[in-house]
């Protein structure tokens, strides 16, 4: 092959491939190198140089140049072979190294073809992988649709790279607003957080570096056409845009929306909040199955608890008597677990001795053994509840809701009843009462003579004045 040649191959796998031409010289090079010393044997001393500008490849033994022509099939054909596997590999590193920088990325590509569940999405000139597990829950793809999706991982496998791609991650919608909102793309919206469940519901929330731009209405747009852009790809997904708030006395209620917040309680100690509200928001504000409280707390990244006020009382209550029980503390003690919000046993076992005796000014000795009668107290605690609801669950079986009795199917009529015993039909009419001067003019007054009278002038005026009309 003239150098001119091998030049312009290099080159060519350079552009479509996107391998360095440093990796395909040094491939050529190994490969004449390993033909070479078939040839002549390892300990020849054979030396393969190939010139990165003209082409030519220099083969040497010692101080003899040996033509690579003179090799023989059989070293030609193993040196094909490893060049074949070295280009594979920089062609798989070239891949990896391409699709690894946009984790998180958004791509399109059409669905080529579907394996179980899988559907196979081609991305140029390779192909990715979109597990059934990763795909929004209701939706049915077919032969080349394109879809949209992020990429979650890239991975190794043998020579090949397997992509992966992802319809329900958080960073999905993430993507689609970037994509759909210019505001967001050139960052005068940000995004401080998001949190998600495929299918049913997402909240996000976002915050404008200007104080002239609304960043909730823009993300909506004109009449919502560009929340409806994003939850059209989404399957009808319902998403709520909360106003992001550094303060979390702020925030909470804003990721707790559309429920109406009575007030707040923070425990950094256990990055616990306690939310009361109202009997009439409680059901609001938990959600379908906890999804409400769920995204909000994952929004946050603090637990949050929703309480009324009387389940508050009834908790702190329960927690003194559940504390006072514990050996050896003393009542400021148990005051001050309820004030930092420790309101179960469980909750003081996530505590260790140093941090305990810091807070209730003790010996950590002290502190291990309290803990440790939490421990076992959680336990107990937790084996009577268990019973309590097996109990529950059993009487209810045993004595099922009684229902309600269905009526008795009409009779169907005989000849005595219809006829009687004589055989003639009777049908009984109620008896109406004769009408009195009483019932008709009422107890206060009776109608007189007068007023009894109908005369016949009185029958007849009528008729007369129409004749005259």
């Amino acid at each position: 092959m003239k150098g001119s040649d091998l030049i312009r191959l290099v080159d060519q796998m350079h552009h479509e491939k996107n391998i360095d031409r440093e990796i395909i010289f040094s491939g050529i090079e190994a490969a004449v190198q390993l033909a070479s010393e078939k040839r002549f044997g390892e300990e020849s001393g054979v030396v393969v140089t190939i010139d990165r500008d003209s082409g030519e490849i220099h083969a040497k033994k010692g101080e003899e140049a040996i033509d690579p022509a003179e090799l023989g099939r059989i070293a030609a054909q193993s040196a094909k072979q490893v060049m074949i596997q070295k280009i594979r590999e920089a062609e798989c590193n070239a891949v990896f190294d391409e699709y690894a920088a946009m984790k998180g990325d958004l791509v399109h590509g059409p669905i080529a073809r579907q394996e179980g569940g899988a559907a196979i999405v081609t991305l140029g000139k390779t192909e990715a992988i979109l597990p059934r597990s990763e795909q929004i829950p209701g939706e049915m793809h077919h032969m080349g649709e394109r879809v949209k999706a992020v990429i979650l991982d890239v991975r190794k496998v043998g020579h090949r790279v397997k992509i992966i791609l992802s319809r329900t991650h958080p960073d999905f919608v993430r993507r689609l607003f970037e994509m759909e909102i210019p505001e967001i793309a050139d960052r005068t919206i940000e995004i401080k957080a998001l949190a998600r469940e495929a299918c049913y519901r997402a909240k996000v929330a976002v915050s404008s570096i200007y104080l002239k731009v609304d960043c909730v209405g823009a993300c909506v747009g004109v009449r919502g056409q560009r929340i409806k852009n994003v939850v059209g790809e989404l399957g009808g997904e319902r998403i709520d845009i909360v106003r992001w708030n550094d303060s979390l006395q702020v925030m909470i209620p804003n990721a707790l929306q559309p429920a109406t917040i009575k007030e707040v309680f923070l425990y950094p100690r256990l990055g616990r909040a306690i939310v009361q509200v109202e009997e009439d928001q409680l059901s609001l504000a938990i959600g379908r199955r906890g999804q409400n409280v769920r995204l909000a707390s994952k929004l946050v990244g603090w637990d949050i608890e929703i309480m009324t006020p009387g389940e508050l009382d009834e908790s702190i209550t329960r927690a003194e008597g559940w504390f006072s029980q514990i050996p050896g503390i003393a009542p400021e003690a148990v005051e001050t677990l309820i004030v930092e919000g420790f309101l179960s046993y469980d909750d003081l076992t996530f505590m260790e001795p140093a941090e305990m005796g810091e807070l209730l000014s003790i010996t950590e000795d002290q502190a291990a053994e309290m803990i440790e009668y939490a421990e076992e107290s959680s336990e107990r605690v937790e084996e009577e509840e268990r019973i309590r609801k097996e109990q529950e669950a059993a009487e209810a079986a045993a004595n099922p809701p009684e229902e309600p009795a269905a009526p008795a199917p009409p009779s169907e009529p005989t000849a005595a009843t219809l006829f009687g015993d004589d055989g003639a039909a009777t049908i009984e009419q109620p008896e109406e009462p004769t009408p009195t001067v009483e019932s008709l003019f009422g107890p206060e007054k009776s109608a007189t003579e007068e007023e009894q009278k109908i005369s016949a002038d009185q029958v007849f005026s009528a008729p007369e004045e129409i004749k005259k009309e």
